[in-house]
């Protein structure tokens, strides 16, 4: 039972910094640099928050039993 209280404190963690990476995201198409600067963030951004949306599921799916 703690084992899985524990994966959805993980998972809601990843799921999280995940958002907080979308909101950097769209802050750096925004921010006052170059187009390819801006390009450039808001990239590594949504590739950081797609890694870490696979990882909450991944963990998500781990704790279900695969039943997800």
């Amino acid at each position: 039972m703690a084992q899985l209280r524990l994966s959805n404190l993980i998972t809601r963690s990843l799921s999280s910094r995940a958002d907080a990476h979308r909101q950097m995201a769209k802050a750096a198409l925004f921010a006052d640099s170059s187009t390819r600067t801006r390009l450039k963030r808001y990239n590594h951004h949504i590739e950081k928050a797609q890694q870490l949306e696979a990882r909450a599921l991944e963990t998500a799916t781990r704790s279900a039993g695969g039943a997800l």
